[in-house]
């Protein structure tokens, strides 16, 4: 796939796209209507790339940063892209009149993505003329480092516009998910608020100190979901994979949730569905293998902790 890249918005996520689509071979054009922040992004992303090539990341940031453009012109900067990262404020009312102004200057099958961090795309584009190209990009900050992308069509969005940017995400060396309903806070945030919620009220209630709960991240759950899961986590916990551990430990979760008042998630028919997508994931009889593999990956993290931790 041959690409024009636009970038909308040179602060500190616009700057990290600019680096993400350049890093992968592709043209960027990094757009600001304040020239003085084109020069500080310029500024910026050249550290950012000597700082990768110092932890062998990169090879030649020279080439990479060749390959980005800075422009405080709209019409110059955008006109000739097929799919701009939007990364403006994270307010309506600004999002409406940047997607007006950018229809206004792009061709009609430019993809038009935002970076917003929970707010649907429906809600700043059903005004446009074309609103099938809109959906949301939601990167992890620094998308150039940590490379998770949510992908969150509105119910106007082609799916011909979705494959595009799943593609040109895997094109870019980054991980897409497809967000299916645009809910609240997509899936990352909604993931990290909840951990963070109970977090607080265990802190709040005097369970825990904060040195102890963050103890129990970086030593206990963190360990294990830097690479896996929670949901390949508790299958490989269990000896009969996902269906046995809810069995074991559905009902301390289900009494955990009265607690709180909530709703119970742990239902036999969610967990027959969970189960049948972890199967055709991980056969049965491969259960072992991968607990292995999980135990080998647990002994590099930790010997990387132990070398890197100073004394």
């Amino acid at each position: 796939m041959t690409t024009s890249i636009g970038v909308v918005g040179a602060g500190l996520i616009g700057r990290a796209w600019a680096i993400v689509f350049a890093r992968a071979e592709l043209p960027v054009t990094l757009f600001d209507v304040d020239a003085d922040a084109l020069e500080r992004a310029s500024a910026a992303i050249q550290q950012s790339l000597t700082d990768l090539a110092d932890a062998g990341l990169i090879d030649d940031p020279v080439a990479i940063m060749a390959r980005i453009r800075f422009d405080s012109h709209l019409v110059s900067a955008m006109q000739d892209a097929i799919y701009i990262q939007e990364c403006g404020p994270e307010d309506v009312t600004a999002k409406r009149q940047i997607y007006r102004d950018l229809e206004a200057v792009v061709s009609s099958d430019c993809v038009l993505a935002s970076s917003t961090s929970g707010i649907a795309a429906s809600r700043f584009t059903d005004h446009l003329e074309h609103p099938q190209r809109c959906l949301v990009a939601h990167p992890v900050n620094p998308p150039y480092l940590i490379p998770l992308v949510e992908v969150v069509p509105t119910p106007a969005t082609s799916e011909q516009s979705v494959q595009r940017a799943m593609a040109l995400m895997e094109q870019a060396r980054q991980v897409p998910i497809l967000v299916h309903q645009e809910v609240a806070g997509f899936v990352l945030n909604r993931l990290q608020g909840a951990l963070l919620n109970e977090a607080l009220r265990l802190f709040r209630d005097g369970v825990v100190s904060a040195e102890d709960l963050d103890k129990t991240m970086k030593h206990g759950l963190g360990l294990r979901w830097s690479f896996m899961g929670p949901f390949e986590t508790i299958d490989l916990n269990a000896p009969a994979g996902i269906a046995d551990y809810g069995k074991r430990y559905g009902p301390l979760y289900r009494d955990i949730d009265r607690e709180r008042g909530q709703e119970d998630p742990w239902l036999d028919t969610t967990l027959e569905a969970l189960d049948e997508q972890r199967r055709a994931l991980l056969p049965t009889h491969e259960l072992g293998e991968r607990q292995a593999w999980r135990d080998r990956r647990l002994m590099a993290l930790l010997a990387h902790q132990q070398a890197t931790t100073p004394r």
